[in-house]
């Protein structure tokens, strides 16, 4: 029987079973993009873990304020703060206003316990906005009040106390830790 021409035209035309050379190299160029982007996205995890890791390691040596105060002047205004750290023996003081002393005068950091007399924690030698007086923390103890005077240049001896009236004064607080 010969041939229908439906069969005939099958016959003649080829059957394509394979895919095309361009779908290939689509499929191959999408592969390699997703190994690098999954090898980027890699990379970028482990430098994030890095970086948190080294922030912890940061976060943990910052000291944490221990003892906090606002020094008043007269008018009630905030003019010196400052902070006492946990770990050091340092005490930081900022300037808040521009009052300085004068070449021949130093302002003197006084800590006030109720009735006894004023104990000295160091003269202000800085005529910067922000400074640190050497202090153990431990002198704080007990200390409900801090308060700068004006003394002759070097400070006054301790066991003599101010000879002025204090300049600022403030409470002092002990934060809880």
């Amino acid at each position: 029987m010969p041939d229908s021409p439906s069969t005939a035209l099958a016959s003649s035309t080829p059957t394509r079973r394979g895919v095309s050379a361009w779908w290939r190299a689509l499929a191959i160029s999408l592969m390699v993009v997703l190994l690098i982007a999954w090898a980027a996205s890699a990379s970028m995890l482990e430098q994030l873990k890095a970086q948190i890791a080294h922030l912890q390691a940061k976060v943990s040596v910052v000291a944490q304020v221990q003892y906090l105060s606002v020094l008043l002047d007269g008018q009630q205004q905030p003019a010196l703060l400052v902070t006492a750290d946990v770990q050091g023996s340092v005490l930081q003081l900022q300037r808040l206003n521009e009052v300085r002393e004068g070449r021949d005068d130093s302002m003197q950091l006084w800590a006030l316990e109720g009735d006894k007399p004023p104990r000295s924690l160091g003269v202000v030698t800085s005529a910067y906005q922000t400074l640190q007086l050497t202090t153990a923390t431990a002198a704080l103890a007990g200390v409900q009040e801090l308060a700068i005077s004006v003394e002759d240049k070097g400070g006054v001896a301790e066991a003599r106390g101010p000879r002025l009236p204090y300049l600022f004064k403030g409470a002092l607080v002990k934060k809880a830790l």
